[in-house]
């Protein structure tokens, strides 16, 4: 890599100093810019051809330059015939005008190291193009190396010659004397051009009919290059020294033989003995051999073997030669009218681009881009012939790579593009839009196509209007879509709106339509369906054009309309619309195919809507449910530690120990009072009472247990008569002091259900372990062991009595008002505290007889026979204690009376309660 970067390094630098030294000094330099070494040509290849510029208008020129050192091995008189010789050349040749002569644009300068002057661009010499690359830059350039002669190019290229050689012989009467390979140049567009006059000879007797030409005798002792090309020269120059016009047809004749002959003349001369070279020559001329001429066209021949005849007057002319059928090719024809089309007027030209599309696909690509293209282009300067020439060059343009189109066509575009005049370039450029849009880059895109798309639209012409609308979406895909959104769409939306024209405003409706799939769906919701209600006209098309618009919108997969916007206002406009006077039968159908479609929809995604929302709102209510229901278990079950809190606040602190939670001299007095909205005067003064008493009893000292030493004797039998009277006259004193605790009671009924309960152990310090059970008649009274802990503070058999826990039941979120008992409240002492029977049972009853006063102490219900329960009673001194006597569980008095009929403080009583006792206790 790096000794390849060395080697083009060593080339650049080789050729900037051959540059340099060739042509530094040179006045040509002052007014151009001298670029690369591209070719080479002139006598002997003697010139090397340079690209350029001149400075001035940045015109392309080429630049050729002849360098003295190669000709330093010469003796100086030798030098100057050499110059002398290069300078009379080309100042023939700048004297000289013509299309088939090379064009000098600027005159022979001459400075100390070289001979140059200027001329339209060249390729390169005929002799490059056949393989001849002396005097040619190393590496030899890609493109002479592999250029290939078409047969229109080799066609049109000698009958450029032969129009050169008619001009020169009689127009100016020269022969040209050295036409060869070397002195043919290609010029950038491929055309022949002729040069080299270094060795012309010009007509003795002008003015006569007959021109008369002298001619020198050849030197062989001269340089080569004060010599023509032996091997073009005509024999009789040489061998006769005279020569005519016909010299210059045999030097054609050979020339011809060379190009299908990959540049090799007909005879090899050997320079050093040229004369016996020609001896010979002539012997082979006078019998050609048919395989000498194999490789020449057919058609062509037979001219090129009189071309090459020893007689002069047999050989064609040049004016002869141009008009053989040799040349009847319509490519050669084409181009030869291109080289003479300013001599054609209007008419013609239009005629002749007319018929060029039919042309130019048998051409080729490089004919048609560097030949036929610049002539057409040329001609847009003439407005008139514009629309004849435009679709020819758009036909070209479609053949050229995006590269060689934004190069070669788009520059000359670009001001046709701005032409309103005439309407046809309108025209024509929107039926290739889309090859404008293309090949076109973006910027160019902005700046010139679409404004004339814009102005297109906006044409006061309705013919103009209609074809751009109609072509307008074919080449939709290709617009940008902010240029459709923010220019192309309020054009056509304004057309509409303005135009008088039914047709253009339907076309603009279909246009729509049309490219609505290129569109965002918000824009079309919120830019062009609303359009559509500002259309005035009510024309069965222009209705019809609407609903199409509609139709497009709702049924592309892409686009939609929302629910609400049909609901709001498509469906109404459509509805609107769908009952006009002018439509008929079959659009009114159309138009309730579409309403029905849309209200079908509408109902479905509505209906969906409904039913999610539906099933959402199920969700979050039940939901809302299970929050509420597990709120209410957690606060309807309370921890163990909240159940002994709350039992201790009810019972009014009255435990003198610690309770089972470990806490002492009982627990907060906080009562809680659960679905009471409001307090009565009497409940709040019994509140404050059981308050103060719970204060008190805290501050009492702890009461310590009693030890009950178990029995070891045999109990001696006891008179349970008078055992009992004395318990009865015990619990009627403790009764009494402590009925300012009884806690209200809450709920209008007591559960008349008592379960048989199990056993209650655990009763404290008294011993008692033994289970009780009490039946009634109608319902079961039993003792079930409540929560552990619940009489835990209640240590000690003489513990005061507390009625309160009457107020539980299983009613307690369901308040009502407590039933008046005031009546019973006469039975107790005067003198002393006592329980309300409000506080003791929820239904007043008048008392029928007087009850014994204990009955009383305990809560009225009806009472039936009851059947004792056995009893352990092992241990017992001095009567029973409260945990062994049913009576005194709270739980045995809170059952509720079995019907409200009932008769709260109505007794059965039995006989006697001597007779009671003795059922109770057997």
């Amino acid at each position: 890599m790096e000794s390849m970067l060395n080697k083009l390094k060593s080339t650049v630098t080789k050729v900037t100093a051959d540059v340099t030294s060739a042509v530094m000094g040179n006045p040509v330099t002052r007014e151009f810019e001298v670029g690369r070494h591209i070719a080479s040509g002139g006598p002997g290849m003697s010139w090397r051809i340079y690209n350029g510029t001149k400075k001035s208008t940045k015109q392309e020129v080429a630049v050729f330059v002849f360098d003295k050192k190669i000709i330093d091995r010469y003796q100086k008189f030798e030098k100057d015939q050499i110059i002398d010789s290069l300078k009379k050349g080309v100042q023939q040749l700048t004297r000289l005008r013509h299309p088939r002569l090379l064009t000098v644009q600027h005159p022979l300068e001459e400075s100390r190291d070289c001979l140059a002057f200027c001329t339209e661009p060249v390729f390169a010499s005929l002799a490059n193009v056949l393989g001849q690359w002396d005097n040619l830059p190393s590496p030899v350039p890609t493109d002479i190396k592999e250029y290939k002669l078409y047969d229109v190019e080799t066609k049109y290229g000698l009958l450029q010659v032969s129009e050169g050689l008619s001009f020169l012989h009689s127009g100016v009467k020269m022969v040209h004397g050295n036409l060869c390979a070397e002195n043919i140049i290609l010029n950038k567009s491929g055309a022949w051009k002729i040069m080299g006059f270094d060795f012309s000879i010009s007509s003795s007797n002008p003015s006569d009919a007959e021109p008369k030409y002298v001619c020198k005798e050849w030197d062989p002792n001269l340089p080569p290059l004060c010599l023509a090309n032996p091997e073009y020269v005509a024999p009789e120059y040489i061998l006769s020294v005279s020569c005519d016009a016909a010299s210059d047809m045999y030097s054609l004749g050979v020339l011809i033989h060379a190009v299908f002959n990959e540049g090799k003349p007909v005879f090899q001369v050997n320079k050093q003995d040229i004369f016996k070279s020609f001896s010979r020559q002539l012997d082979q001329l006078s019998h050609l051999s048919p395989g000498l001429l194999r490789q020449i066209p057919e058609e062509v021949r037979e001219h090129v073997k009189m071309l090459l005849s020893l007689t002069s007057n047999v050989r064609p002319d040049a004016d002869q030669m141009t008009k053989i059928p040799f040349f009847d090719d319509v490519g050669a024809m084409t181009l030869q009218y291109f080289d003479s089309l300013f001599q054609r007027d209007n008419l013609q030209k239009s005629q002749f681009y007319k018929s060029l599309p039919k042309v130019l696909p048998k051409l080729p690509k490089r004919v048609i881009v560097y030949r036929i293209l610049p002539a057409l282009t040329s001609e847009f300067v003439n407005p008139d012939m514009v629309p004849f020439i435009l679709p020819n060059v758009l036909l070209i343009a479609e053949e050229c790579t995006k590269e060689e189109y934004v190069r070669l066509v788009l520059p000359d575009l670009t001001p046709v593009f701005k032409q309103q005049e005439p309407v046809q370039i309108l025209l024509i450029f929107l039926q290739k839009m889309d090859l404008l849009l293309t090949k076109t880059p973006p910027e160019d895109i902005k700046n010139s196509v679409l404004p004339m798309v814009y102005r297109a639209v906006e044409a006061p012409s309705i013919q103009i209007q209609e074809l751009c609308l109609n072509i307008i979406p074919t080449f939709a895909n290709l617009i940008e879509y902010p240029s459709m959104k923010n220019a192309l769409i309020p054009r056509i939306k304004s057309a509409c709106l303005q135009t008088s024209s039914l047709a253009v405003r339907v076309n603009s409706l279909v246009c729509l339509g049309k490219i609505l799939e290129y569109l965002d769906k918000w824009f079309v919701i919120d830019e062009i369906l609303p359009f559509l209600q500002q259309i005035p006209s009510r024309e069965p098309a222009v209705l019809m054009g609407i609903l199409g618009i509609y139709k497009c919108t709702f049924t592309h997969k892409k686009l939609g309309i929302p629910k609400e916007h049909l609901a709001g206002k498509s469906l109404p406009h459509l509805v609107s619309l769908s009952i006009d006077n002018n439509l008929n039968l079959s659009q009114f159908t159309s138009f309730m195919a579409v309403i029905r479609e849309m209200m079908n929809r509408m109902e479905a995604e509505h209906k969906t809507k409904l039913e999610q929302l539906h099933i959402m709102q199920e969700q979050q209510r039940s939901l809302n449910i299970n929050q509420m229901n597990q709120s209410e278990e957690t606060k309807n079950t309370p921890s163990p530690a909240t159940q002994v809190r709350d039992i201790d606040e009810i019972f009014g602190g009255s435990s003198g120990s610690a309770g089972v939670n470990g806490k002492e001299n009982g627990s907060s007095s906080t009562i809680s009072q659960p679905s009471r909205v409001s307090l009565t005067l009497e409940e709040k003064q019994r509140l404050a009472k059981e308050q103060e008493q719970a204060a008190k009893l805290r501050s009492q000292q702890p009461l310590a247990p009693q030890s009950v030493k178990p029995a070891t004797t045999t109990p001696q039998a006891k008179d349970l008569t008078s055992s009992l009277l004395n318990n009865m006259t015990s619990l009627n004193n403790l009764s009494l002091n402590s009925g300012t605790r009884t806690m209200p009671m809450q709920g209008g009924t007591i559960s008349s259900t008592f379960p048989a309960g199990p056993t209650m152990g655990g009763m404290g310090s008294n011993g008692f372990n033994s289970p009780m059970g009490f039946q009634t008649g109608g319902m079961g009274m039993g003792m079930r062991p409540t929560a552990p802990g619940l009489y835990g503070g209640m240590a000690t058999t003489t513990s005061t009595p507390n009625f309160s826990a009457l107020t539980q039941n299983q009613n307690q979120n369901q308040p009502s008002k407590p039933n008046d008992m005031s009546a019973l409240d006469s039975l107790f002492a005067s003198s002393k505290p006592k329980v309300s029977m409000n506080q003791m049972a929820p239904k007043p009853a008048p008392v029928a007889t007087a009850p014994s006063p204990w009955l009383n102490q305990f809560g009225t219900g009806q009472t039936a026979p009851m059947q004792a329960t056995p009893m352990g009673m092992t241990g017992v001194q001095g009567g029973f204690g409260m945990q062994a006597n049913p009576f005194f569980n709270p739980q045995n008095f809170s059952q509720p009376v079995a019907s409200s009929t009932i008769n709260a403080g109505v007794m059965k009583q039995s006989a006697s309660v001597n007779n009671d006792l003795k059922d109770l206790f057997g």
